[in-house]
């Protein structure tokens, strides 16, 4: 492999995917593989910009204030996909937390296809491998609840809101054809799942 693999794990909040991308990341590099972790927040020239923009559609939400954060968050990803993957080494394997499918994309208001298709336009790279990281909603809520942050999101702020985020974006994942991985048994037995796809890829 002489060019860069790029893969994106996906999914609601409390489904685990930072740590099983921390898993991932273990065993690839136990495997002798050069892998890069890419974090959007720090990537990203604008995210102060965007979160502004964020924090004003939770206090007024709108179809308008919507497509706009998901505008936002697409020319951030055209960012990187132009400044940030090209210089990343070749043979290296690339892992991102999120890539389009932010929490706003997966409210009520604008439909993910639409969503997909803006970041499309704006020529964002397209992951060679995208992972949709997935739980009940219940399991996944009250482990966010748990974490040391509580429920700090900006954009999901009920359980209600987090169950249709949730059947939303499984249904995008399903409709786009991304790897679905159930990470509700054991961090290892999902991390086997990503591993292997990576080198099905490979």
């Amino acid at each position: 492999m002489n060019r860069s693999l790029f893969v994106s794990l996906d999914g609601p909040k409390g489904t685990g995917k930072t740590t099983l991308l921390e898993a991932v990341t273990k065993v690839l590099r136990a495997d002798n593989k050069k892998v890069i972790r890419l974090c959007e927040r720090k990537s990203d020239p604008y995210r102060a910009e965007t979160m502004a923009l964020v924090n004003r559609f939770v206090r007024n939400p709108s179809r308008e204030l919507e497509l706009g954060v998901c505008e936002r968050f697409a020319d951030s990803r055209t960012w990187i996909s132009r400044h940030v993957l090209p210089k990343q080494p070749p043979g290296s394997i690339i892992l991102i937390d999120r890539w389009y499918p932010s929490e706003a994309a997966f409210r009520r208001l604008v439909p993910f296809a639409e969503i997909l298709q803006l970041n499309l336009e704006r020529n964002v790279q397209v992951p060679d491998l995208h992972v949709g990281v997935v739980t009940d909603p219940e399991v996944s809520w009250a482990r966010a609840a748990a974490r040391a942050r509580g429920l700090s999101s900006t954009v999901m702020h009920t359980l209600e809101e987090h169950v249709a985020s949730t059947q939303a974006f499984e249904q995008a994942s399903a409709d786009q054809g991304w790897v679905l991985c159930r990470n509700e048994g054991t961090i290892e037995d999902a991390t086997l799942q990503v591993v292997a796809e990576i080198y099905g890829v490979l």
